[in-house]
């Protein structure tokens, strides 16, 4: 069979699946992430059906996801309240990273994998997953709750950390010497302080050139201004989720009003790609023999991502419900996570890191829309209720 009709078969039959995992999905009210991951696991490698012709097509297609997730959830804000929002978090960012980075190094270190495996391990346990993040505020019409500025601060704090912690991590793994390092660095730093420049200085000047009337105009130019951002600042070490949503922070007006109806079927259908690639990328076989270490690192990183946004809800003035539900919203790993196992792993740094940062993801990822659906619950209001009854007695 010719390699494109077979590519069109199998993304026709994948996505037709989606479409009835989601209605299941709806049907029982909880997202449809952990659904699509266990589909990509099902037919990736290891699993009952590979999918051989689609993979490339769905690993770009995940990239793309990613970056259309943090570029809508960017047009949702201003890029005032950003930095409003950055300035009252600047605590919950440090806790954040205490927290949730020092567990990862210590386990590292634990299981005597060496000091450059534990800077790799606490990168991969402190950061969360801002498109999963994003697809379930969505999912759970959370946008606009109180306590969504708390946890979108969160998410750019660590997403701007990244900038400047994997250029560390490039120049430990491959051994560069102090000046290469820095040089890296360097380049890092300034990448990001001309994008947020540009974003939140010129963002009326970026959204002149577009216009709110003319549709395809305006979906073609939106769409193809976030991707080169995105690819832009991947190219000099810095996220390319960190780019496309600073592109939307920089829109505004009836421009970003207009961009977020049209780009929503786009990000819909890419989202859902990029879950699947995830589950596609895992080889089931690798998963038993870390699954117990990676449930513990598991268990101990929900508790602690809990905790942070928990406490960061509270200083903010946040009511308990909201409390828990930043908690346990900010709970779920993904992009970045596997990004820098994949690059510790392929210096050669622990060839172990590599299925255990995996099957600690799958957890987190299934376990975290599953959670963030608990403060919804009945028995849950209840508990509060009375514990906000005993309080007041």
């Amino acid at each position: 069979m010719h390699e494109t009709t077979l590519l069109l078969i199998e993304v026709g039959a994948l996505l037709l699946g989606l479409s009835l995992l989601g209605r299941v999905a709806v049907r029982f009210g909880i997202s449809p992430i952990p659904f699509y991951l266990l589909a990509g696991l099902v037919f990736g490698h290891g699993g009952f059906v590979p999918l051989s012709a689609s993979e490339d097509f769905f690993e770009i297609g995940s990239e793309i996801g990613v970056i259309l997730l943090l570029a809508m959830l960017g047009l949702e804000y201003s890029a005032d309240e950003l930095m409003g929002n950055l300035k009252r978090s600047r605590l919950a960012g440090l806790l954040d990273a205490v927290f949730n980075a020092l567990p990862g190094a210590i386990f590292a270190i634990i299981l005597g994998w060496g000091p450059v495996a534990a800077v790799a391990l606490a990168g991969i346990t402190w950061v969360s997953s801002s498109g999963v993040i994003a697809k379930v505020l969505r999912d759970l019409g959370r946008l606009s709750n109180r306590e969504t500025p708390v946890i979108l601060s969160i998410l750019v704090i660590e997403d701007l950390a990244m900038a400047f912690y994997l250029p560390v991590l490039s120049a430990l793994v491959i051994g560069a010497g102090i000046a290469e390092g820095a040089i890296a660095l360097s380049i890092a730093v300034a990448a990001v302080l001309v994008i947020l420049f540009l974003a939140l200085r010129h963002g009326r000047l970026i959204s002149s050139l577009f216009s709110a009337k003319d549709s395809e105009s305006l979906l073609l130019g939106v769409l193809g201004l976030t991707m080169l951002i995105a690819g832009l600042a991947a190219q000099v070490q810095v996220s390319s989720a960190v780019g496309a949503f600073l592109v939307g922070i920089a829109l505004s007006g009836q421009v970003a009003h207009n961009a977020v109806q049209l780009l929503t079927p786009l990000r819909d259908l890419f989202a859902a790609i990029f879950f699947v690639f995830f589950g596609l990328s895992t080889d089931p076989v690798d998963i038993p023999p870390v699954l117990l270490p990676a449930a513990i690192l598991a268990i101990v990183g929900i508790a602690t991502k809990t905790l942070t946004g928990y406490l960061a809800a509270r200083t903010a003035g946040i009511g308990i419900p909201g409390r828990w539900r930043t908690g346990f919203g900010i709970t779920p790993r993904g992009e970045f996570s596997i990004v820098i196992a994949s690059l510790a792993v392929t210096a050669g740094v622990e060839p172990q890191l590599a299925p255990l940062a995996t099957t600690y993801v799958l957890i987190t990822v299934i376990a975290g829309p599953l959670l963030a659906k608990v403060p919804d619950a009945q028995w849950f209001k209840a508990a509060v209720r009375r514990r906000l009854d005993t309080q007041s007695a």
